[in-house]
C-alpha cells in the first residue's frame, strides 16, 4: 500500500511541478527556469519539515509518502543540472553560473527553515 501511495503522491508532485511550470511561463514568457528553482526550493522546504516532523516509527511511512513520493515528484536535479547546461551553450554564461550557485543555496536554505518550522 505504500508503494502505491508513493507512487499516486509522487505523480501529484509532478503535477504541482508542471502547473508552477505553465503558471510562470505564461505570466513570464521566459527561457529561464523560474519555476525549477522554486519547485526545487519548494521540494527542499517540505522535505526539510517533514525529516523532522516525521521521526516517530509510526510516521516513516508518511514520511517515505511526503518526502520520496511528493517531494521526488516535485523536485528534480535533471532539470537543476540540464538547465544550467541548455544556458551554457545559447552563451547566458552569467545567468547558467546564477543558477548553479543559487539553487543549492536555496534549496538548503528552506530545508533549514522547514526543519526549523518543525521544531
Amino acid at each position: 500500500m505504500t508503494l502505491f501511495l508513493i507512487s499516486l503522491v509522487g505523480g501529484g508532485g509532478c503535477l504541482v511541478r508542471y502547473l508552477m511550470e505553465y503558471a510562470v511561463r505564461r505570466h513570464h514568457p521566459t527561457n529561464r527556469p523560474w519555476a525549477t528553482v522554486l519547485a526545487n526550493a519548494l521540494g527542499c522546504g517540505v522535505a526539510g519539515y517533514g525529516a523532522y516532523r516525521l521521526v516517530g516509527s509510526a510516521d516513516a511511512h508518511v514520511r517515505d509518502i511526503v518526502i520520496t513520493g511528493f517531494c521526488g515528484g516535485l523536485t528534480t536535479f535533471s532539470s537543476a543540472f540540464a538547465i544550467p547546461a541548455i544556458l551554457q551553450r545559447e552563451h547566458h554564461w552569467g545567468f547558467s553560473l546564477a543558477l548553479v550557485t543559487t539553487t543549492p543555496l536555496a534549496c538548503a536554505g528552506l530545508f533549514l527553515l522547514g526543519m526549523s518550522l518543525a521544531h
